[in-house]
């Protein structure tokens, strides 16, 4: 059983007149890794701020690390770690100089300072660069610096405010890695991106965030099926077994002139089996199967339009199967 590691209820925040969380709920549970998405302005890194103790909620009540968020402030910094938009590495001095710094900072014995930072350089493949100033470093090698700074104290839960903005594919892909790693390592990440695919790729759950309320929640899977236009397209090279499928499919979209069947579907295992069920039953069998379903993409961009999901199919993304 996990447990949950963030709990917040009904934060509302505003600036002015201007309200940028509007009464939202979140939980995270540890170990995991939960991806709060949404376009710039929606209020992702409000909610960050909140969590970790930067400002504070208007109204609403939070639990980070099994801690009071209003009444144990100092308690909930101890179990986190925080790494921004924006580098906070100084550039002035070495790559091992930062994390030193950082080491007294968490009031570490100096050589337990020492061994940590070597260790933390070593895991990031900063070694080699350690003796050279941070200004020198690459924007990947200053993300990467940046985040083993925030492992310094061996916090338990990470927040990451959208951590590749400005990264090259390769960069991205390697923060990835090290993302998953924490989390393989039992750390929990709260992680605020605008990139879908980083989204779909690392989280085990994503609420997206927008006008101030979160309008959806869940596995990318499951906010995929959100989406209507997801079907199954089955292409047959025999006239009379393509005749034979649509008898025995029933409500299916026919395109004669391709020979190819479209099946409403919202991508499950179970529905797939049912066609291929079907298709048995008749005694045939389909030259393709390509199943049809809306992507991350379409989600994000449906609710973030209009806060609803749209009355229209999305354009479908195809997997051959």
């Amino acid at each position: 059983m996990t447990n949950t590691a963030i709990a917040a209820h009904q934060l509302r925040k505003s600036y002015g007149d201007k309200l940028v969380l509007d009464g939202i709920d979140i939980a995270v549970e540890e170990g995991t890794i939960f991806s709060l998405l949404g376009p710039n302005g929606a209020g992702k890194t409000t909610a960050v701020k909140i969590l970790s103790t930067l400002i504070s909620a208007d109204e609403g009540t939070a639990r980070v690390g099994g801690h009071d968020l209003a009444g144990a402030p100092q308690s909930v910094r101890a179990a986190i770690g925080v790494t921004g938009q924006f580098s906070a590495v100084d550039g002035l001095i070495t790559g091992e100089e930062n994390m030193l710094l950082m080491a007294d900072l968490h009031h570490l014995p100096k050589a337990e300072g020492r061994r940590v930072t070597a260790e933390l350089l070593e895991r990031f493949d900063l070694t080699e660069a350690a003796k050279k100033p941070a200004s020198t470093y690459s924007g990947g090698m200053k993300r990467r610096l940046d985040i083993a700074m925030t492992l310094v104290g061996s916090p338990r839960i990470i927040f990451l405010d959208e951590p590749t903005t400005g990264l090259d594919p390769r960069s991205r892909h390697n923060m990835w890695g090290i993302i998953r790693e924490l989390v393989t390592g039992g750390v929990t990440v709260f992680l605020t991106t605008q990139y879908l695919e980083e989204a779909d790729e690392l989280a085990d759950r994503i609420a997206v965030l927008n006008g101030g309320k979160i309008v959806a929640e869940g596995t990318a899977e499951e906010l995929k099926r959100l989406i209507p236009g997801g079907h199954i397209r089955l292409r047959f090279t025999d006239p009379a077994a393509y005749q034979s499928a649509a008898s025995a499919l029933g409500d299916v979209t026919r395109d004669d002139e391709a020979l190819a069947l479209r099946v409403a579907s919202d991508g499950s295992q179970r529905e797939l089996r049912s066609v291929l069920d079907l298709l048995d039953e008749a005694g045939v069998e389909a030259e393709e199967l390509t199943v049809h379903t809306p992507d991350l993409d379409d989600v994000f961009f449906a609710l973030t339009d209009s806060a609803n999901v749209p009355s229209q199919p999305a354009q479908s993304k195809e997997t051959v199967r």
